[in-house]
């Protein structure tokens, strides 16, 4: 008989808590892994600590686990994403009806999206590939979530989506918080939406990921500049960054920022060290981030901040070449600079306005995958479903979604007024303290290739001429010209004298 309403396969942190989640918010969950002593584990877990475990059905048969899903079975994976996604969904498919559907909830690359929601199609299937982002705790209590797949299945996840995902304020777009175990948020406007069809889902996930990489880069580079230029401990940059969470950078990156940098280090007894000045400076990256710049590249679209980030990564994890040049390849020797105040608010504006350029890459890289992938995007409801509960949630965003609302067809959301204000108020100081930084060099290239990005969008003349001049010179590349209706190409006949042009 079947009795729960939807099934999750994958019981690593991320599907025990969007289980529990599920759960907590009324609905009955059967849930299975590959290993059933994980199941086990779980489920006893769940008896002695959760008050919604009697939602939790575990099973060890997956057979057993599909037939106790109401149809039409709605199952979610949560399961590593590649290979595995597909040898799960091969041992599902024996056991599924007409019209069930498959939710994957990993971080796919969203081509990969495309063919399997094409191929469970014409057998028959509905598939739903679901970006899910907010970590352990967005999981746990209100993830965003960013589905993509057809109407109809949609429709049939959509009031369980809606339930579980992360709830703002109509008004503020604040995050509502306040969840406990068992007691699930009222009210808000949630935090998910149907994004668009097969792939889409996932390429907005993807895209969501590559601004993650270049926003905590860029506060990565305001930390540096306090501490490298201005000569300030971690705790005091730490205070800086809480006194920005109460303003217009208000974030969540900005708000663990400020925890990070406040925390000592627990492994020294003196309590005299921070404990950020124990990591080691080599980050790690999962991949989506390249394939946000990847894609970038295919599409031609220029992401030049969120590529930077994705090479500033790469950069530190050469630590021991690093290491050896730093002995060999000097830089200049300056004081700090000690007009601390005015620096730290150049810095924060620096962090603005390069935020907005960034944001403004990622949504005109939707755009054009809009048209590549055949999609239709709402660009304003996708910045209300990063509202809350994913990484790069930020009051920012409210702001994105009134730039939208206010002009559906807006070409770059530089050119909307809050942000062509923000960027012409700020951009003074963002100029001198990229200036200060290469004064005294200290690397900052997410800043830089933003206000690159920036200047280079608002010139109506760049010095490509030349460049299309010399790919005619030496390959017959052709050209415009400037006083002839733009499509109208030309050849000059570089090697011979006189030289003759000639309209292609």
């Amino acid at each position: 008989m079947s009795t729960t309403d939807i099934g999750l396969v994958g019981l690593a942190v991320m599907g025990q808590n969007l289980a529990l989640n599920i759960a907590d918010h009324g609905y009955t969950i059967a849930v299975y892994n590959r290993s059933p002593e994980k199941t086990n584990e779980f489920m006893a877990h769940c008896k002695a600590n959760e008050p919604s475990h009697e939602r939790l059905i575990g099973f060890a048969d997956l057979s057993e686990f599909v037939q106790s899903i109401k149809r039409p079975r709605k199952i979610i994976l949560l399961v590593k994403a590649g290979a595995a996604t597909d040898a799960t969904i091969d041992a599902l498919l024996p056991h599924l009806e007409k019209d069930d559907i498959i939710i994957d909830g990993g971080n796919a690359l969203w081509t990969d999206t495309i063919r399997r929601e094409k191929d469970l199609s014409a057998k028959g299937f509905e598939f739903i590939g679901s970006g899910v982002s907010g970590g352990e705790t967005g999981a746990r209590f209100g993830p965003s979530l960013m589905p993509g797949g057809t109407a109809q299945a949609w429709a049939s996840l959509e009031p369980i989506w809606r339930d579980i995902a992360a709830k703002v304020d109509p008004v503020t777009g604040a995050q509502l918080s306040g969840a406990e175990p068992g007691k699930p948020i009222e009210g808000g406007v949630s935090c998910t939406a149907h994004v668009g069809s097969d792939g889409a889902g996932h390429y907005v996930k993807m895209v969501h990921n590559g601004v993650e990489y270049i926003d905590m880069q860029l506060i990565c580079e305001g930390y540096s500049l306090m501490k490298n230029m201005l000569g300030m401990n971690a705790g005091e940059i730490g205070q800086v960054f809480e006194k920005w969470n109460q303003g217009k950078l208000s974030s969540f990156l900005i708000e663990i920022t400020a925890d990070i940098l406040q925390q000592k280090d627990p492994a020294d007894a003196t309590g005299d060290t921070w404990f950020v000045d124990k990591v080691l400076d080599t980050a790690g990256q999962k991949g989506t981030g390249m394939w946000t710049a990847a894609n970038a590249l295919e599409l031609g679209v220029p992401a030049n901040a969120i590529a930077e980030a994705v090479f500033a990564r790469s950069l530190s994890a050469l630590k021991e070449e690093r290491v050896a040049a730093s002995s060999i390849l000097k830089g200049p020797t300056l004081p700090f600079e000690s007009d601390r105040e005015a620096i730290i608010e150049a810095i924060g504006d620096a962090l603005y306005s390069s935020k907005i350029c960034a944001y403004a890459q990622g949504f005109q890289l939707m755009k054009e995958a809009e048209k590549e992938y055949n999609w239709t995007l709402d660009f304003g409801t996708i910045a209300q479903i990063w509202r809350g509960g994913c990484i790069i949630r930020a009051a920012f965003l409210q702001k994105i979604t009134d730039a939208y609302s206010n002009n559906p067809e807006l070409k770059n959301l530089m050119l909307d007024s809050y942000f062509t204000n923000a960027l012409h108020d700020a951009q003074n100081n963002w100029r001198e303290v990229i200036a200060l930084a290469v004064r005294h060099g200290i690397p900052v290239p997410a800043f830089s290739s933003a206000l690159a990005y920036f200047d280079g969008y608002r010139s109506a003349v760049v010095p490509a001429n030349l460049l299309q001049a010399q790919r005619d010179y030496f390959g017959a590349h052709t050209y415009e010209r400037t006083d002839e209706p733009r499509g109208q190409f030309y050849h000059l006949d570089w090697p011979q004298t006189p030289r003759v042009q000639s309209k292609i």
